[in-house]
C-alpha cells in the first residue's frame, strides 16, 4: 500500500471514529438523561477541532514522518499489495480506541465524547500529511510503500523508483 494512501486513510478512519464516537456519546447523553453534558461535549469538539487545525497547519512533513522517509529501505520490486491487511495492521489501536471508548458509553457517557474530541485532533492534525509526502514523492521520483510488519513493531516503509515531476525552474521569480 502506498504511504500516501495510508496516510489519507488514517485521516479518514479517524474523521469516521470522531463521527461514531460524537454520535454514541449523544445517544448515550439521552439514555442516561444527562443532556447538560451536550453542550459541554460539544464545547470540547470545538476546542479539539481549533486546536487539530493548528496543528495541521503546516505544510512540510512532520517530524516522525520525515524519520520515517530517511529510513525506508530502497528496493526495485513492487512490494505485495494487501491494503486491508495493511490497515488493520497499522491501525488495531485506532480500532480497540473506539471499541473500548463506546464500550464506556453505558457505563460513563461522558468517555466517549471525551474520545471524540481526541479522534478529531488526529485527524485534522495529520490531514496534509499525506500531500506534503506525495510533493516528496515527486521531487525525488520515488514512491514509499508502507511494508508488512509485525502489528507491535514500528512501522516500516520501502522506496522503489517512481516519476520524478520535472518542472520548470524559476530564476529571479520568473520561469526560464
Amino acid at each position: 500500500m502506498r504511504f500516501v494512501d495510508f496516510l489519507r486513510a488514517t485521516v479518514l478512519l479517524s474523521a469516521g471514529a470522531a463521527t461514531a464516537l460524537a454520535a454514541i456519546s449523544v445517544l448515550a447523553f439521552g439514555t442516561h438523561s444527562e443532556a447538560h453534558l451536550v453542550p459541554i461535549a460539544v464545547g470540547w469538539w470545538v476546542i479539539a477541532a481549533l486546536l487539530g487545525l493548528r496543528l495541521g497547519r503546516r505544510a512540510e512533513t512532520n517530524p516522525p514522518i520525515a524519520r520515517l522517509l530517511a529510513s525506508a529501505k530502497a528496493s526495485t520490486t513492487m512490494p505485495e499489495h494487501q491494503p486491508n491487511a495493511i490497515l488493520i495492521n497499522r491501525l488495531w489501536p485506532l480500532i480497540v480506541f473506539v471499541l473500548a471508548a463506546g464500550g464506556l458509553a453505558f457505563l460513563a457517557p461522558q468517555v466517549p465524547g471525551i474520545a471524540a474530541g481526541f479522534a478529531i485532533i488526529w485527524a485534522l492534525a495529520w490531514r496534509q500529511q499525506d500531500s506534503a509526502v506525495r510533493a516528496i514523492e515527486e521531487r525525488d521520483g520515488v514512491c514509499f510503500y508502507v511494508r508488512r510488519t509485525s502489528p507491535v513493531r514500528p512501522i516500516a516503509l520501502e522506496r522503489t523508483p517512481g516519476f520524478k515531476a520535472l518542472r520548470p525552474e524559476r530564476a529571479n521569480g520568473a520561469i526560464s
